[in-house]
């Protein structure tokens, strides 16, 4: 086999189509790699990936007609033929030879995404991930080109045919859609030879068992079946020619069939074996909050998806397959709705559209609509509305509805107004609704007291003090064991009520703003905090991980000892021991201690604890107006939005915050001048290829002097 291996090797780069196959590839790659990467500034590979893997129907063909057809029409096959060689040998030999010219510009290419990390934030596991696919694809392309090549002695015959049967795998999952949207029995047999779809997965971040084995197993068959061909004409020249023709279908079916078998078994493998998400931010798995959720399930619940399985969409669909390998308490049906259309109307009046989700207990129902799962941002450019894919929703989406239909009951969150308190952005408000808490905005002159299905009661930032009548209402639902969330802010009017109503905790607010001067703890300024942040309930997913931004915050004073014991506290938000309370932070017109301020370190987030005679009365501080906005969320990656999640969550009893933000789609732009850009364009659209191009030549030319 090695030697049959170096003579094709040699062969091919003698007679240059080697060294043109070579810079045919690197063109194209570079120049999509010019395009999608240096000048447009997208840091994915894959992009480049799948415009380039077309090429291959084409170059293939062009690569592999000669390699058994040529010896064939030119009777030298006879000398193989005859040779003291298994025929699987010659096959593998020249096979290898052809996978190593592949191997060429798919080990250049490799370089290409760590170029780019020079620039910026580079998904390299997605990147790599499209380099095997496009090394994987490109060989099950020549396993077939070889395989066309032994059916005929002419190489036009073979380049032609070789370049119909790619392209149909290539085109075969349009086409099954063509024939037929909700699919059938002929469709499922054509899918059977659809190169588009693992290949798709693969591009798409998830290294996919059953991908890697579908075409492990399409080239190994391809390769079988050219032996079996070539075996054929070999014992042509015998008496038993008959028998072995016979044992060489029987073969020819077996293999077929072992095919078609590995791939349904690999297509049946739970979730969690065969496939490992390699996306930058883990698009495709689910989140430890997630699987905690999953773990606790002890009710079941069905998940119909309103599509026809052969057309799910296939993201939702990977992971939808993780939710069934971890719980076995959830079951995921697909209803079609061509065959089905009024399915739906059993749960919502409204209209869904396809791939939404219905999910479904013996308590209630929730629709997940199609266009809640990703999500979508637009941009205005004075002229036109456009928009673009920036986010994945799935997870979020899905546990949340999960929480829905299996809760006893909807806990009721009351938001006070009236006092000029600020309202929740969007954003904050999809988190709640996430959490499948109601919040319900609630101006306490217009009640009695606070309603006694609130699971806990927010004010949020307000711009004046309360009144005596709403400061004795907020005290006396405390006094019933309520739960209160409290952000204040600086003032320039005493808030006499509202500190009466901290002091119930023997809490209070420092004068003045407080400054940091350790450098590790604010941002750019330093009132701009940063706050040390410890490990609690109501820091679960950010300790650890995320800054939590509180700018122009006031130091909350905690007491160190209590008279009688019955209050205890939790700071987890706090200053460095360098901080300060700045007075006469208005006037000042530099920063540094001036005579009167007030040393810390302060508390910036607090829960203070009180014990009642019948049960505990809980209050949360939080010493910044600012901090559950979105501007300040956005400046620590969301951090802040996941402190308001977790302690609503707390509040209202849940043991697992089941708000899980959707993760982003895209990473940030490459920043590259145009200078770097074309300078590496000109390496990789030029250079390389014509670098190629011209070895070829002169080993070709010299060879042709001798």
């Amino acid at each position: 086999m090695l030697a049959i291996y170096k003579k094709e090797l040699k062969s091919y780069f003698h007679s240059f189509i080697g060294f043109l196959f070579i810079g045919v590839s690197l063109f194209f790659i570079g120049l999509y790699y010019f395009v999608y990467c240096l000048l447009y500034g997208y840091p994915y590979f894959s992009y480049v990936v799948n415009s380039v893997v077309i090429l291959f129907m084409l170059t293939v063909p062009v690569l592999t007609m000669r390699i058994m057809a040529e010896e064939r029409r030119s009777k030298t096959d006879q000398l193989i033929l005859t040779a003291p060689i298994t025929v699987g040998k010659i096959v593998m030999g020249k096979f290898l030879a052809l996978l190593t010219i592949l191997a060429v510009p798919t080990a250049i290419s490799a370089v290409y995404p760590l170029i780019l990390t020079r620039f910026g934030s580079v998904p390299l596991g997605e990147s790599y991930l499209a380099v095997l696919a496009f090394f994987l694809y490109g060989m099950v392309c020549i396993a077939i080109g070889i395989l066309v090549s032994s059916l005929t002695e002419s190489q036009v015959i073979a380049a032609v045919l070789g370049f119909v049967i790619l392209f149909l795998g290539y085109m075969m999952s349009s086409l099954c859609s063509i024939i037929s949207a909700t699919g059938n029995v002929l469709t499922r047999i054509l899918s059977l030879y659809d190169l588009s779809t693992p290949f798709v997965m693969m591009l798409n971040g998830t290294l996919d068992l059953g991908s890697v084995v579908y075409f492990l197993s399409l080239t190994a068959l391809a390769l079988f079946l050219t032996t079996q061909s070539i075996q054929k004409r070999r014992y042509s020249m015998s008496v038993k020619a008959f028998k072995t023709g016979a044992y060489s279908t029987g073969m020819i079916v077996a293999a077929v069939a072992v095919t078609v078998v590995l791939n349904m078994v690999a297509g049946q493998l739970p979730g969690t074996w065969k496939s490992l998400d390699l996306t930058s931010n883990k698009l495709y798995s689910l989140s430890d909050q997630t699987k905690e959720y999953l773990k606790g399930m002890n009710e079941d619940v069905t998940i119909y998806v309103l599509v026809n399985e052969d057309n799910e969409d296939t993201v939702l669909g990977q992971t939808l397959d993780r939710y069934q390998d971890l719980s076995r308490h959830i079951t995921v049906q697909y209803v079609d709705p061509i065959q089905n259309p009024r399915f739906h109307t059993q749960y919502t009046s409204g209209s869904v559209s396809t791939n939404s989700l219905i999910v479904v207990s013996s308590k209630r129902s929730k629709v997940i609509d199609a266009g809640d799962i990703y999500v979508t941002s637009y941009n205005y450019d004075g002229y036109n509305y456009s928009s673009s894919v920036t986010g994945y929703d799935g997870e979020g989406q899905i546990t949340s509805a999960l929480d829905y239909v299996l809760s006893d009951d909807i806990p009721v969150v009351y938001m006070t107004e009236g006092h000029g308190e600020q309202s929740l952005s969007s954003t904050f408000r999809t988190s709640l609704d996430k959490e499948n808490v109601e919040y319900e905005t609630i101006n306490l002159m217009d009640y009695e007291a606070v309603p006694e299905k609130a699971a806990a009661l927010v004010i949020n930032g307000p711009a004046s003090d309360l009144s005596d009548d709403d400061r004795d209402k907020v005290i006396a639902y405390l006094d019933r064991g309520g739960k209160v969330i409290l952000v204040a802010g600086y003032r320039e009017v005493a808030t006499p009520n509202l500190d009466t109503v901290l002091a119930y905790m023997d809490l209070s607010i420092a004068d003045g703003l407080v400054v940091e001067e350790n450098p590790d703890n604010y941002y750019q300024v330093p009132f701009y905090l940063l706050p040390t942040v410890a490990s609690n309930s109501y820091t679960a997913g950010i300790y650890g991980n995320y800054y939590v931004f509180a700018p122009y915050s006031q130091g909350i004073l905690v007491p160190e000892e209590q008279e009688d014991g019955n209050i205890r506290y939790n700071d987890f938000l706090n200053t460095s021991s360098d901080a300060y309370s700045m007075i006469n932070f208005e006037s000042a017109t530099e920063y540094g201690r001036q005579e009167g301020d007030i040393e810390g370190p302060f508390s910036l987030g607090v829960e203070a604890v009180k014990t009642l005679e019948d049960g505990e009365a809980t209050m949360v501080v939080y010493s910044s107006d600012q901090i559950f906005t979105d501007n300040a969320s956005l400046m620590v990656g969301g951090a802040n939005q996941r402190l308001f999640t977790n302690t609503v969550s707390h509040f209202v009893d849940h043991e697992i915050t089941v708000s899980i933000p959707a993760k982003d789609y895209e990473v940030s732009t490459l920043m590259l001048t145009q200078r770097s850009a074309l300078m590496l364009g000109l390496i990789t659209m030029v250079v390389l290829p014509v670098g190629s191009l011209i070895i070829g030549f002169v080993v070709w030319f010299r060879r042709r002097r001798k």
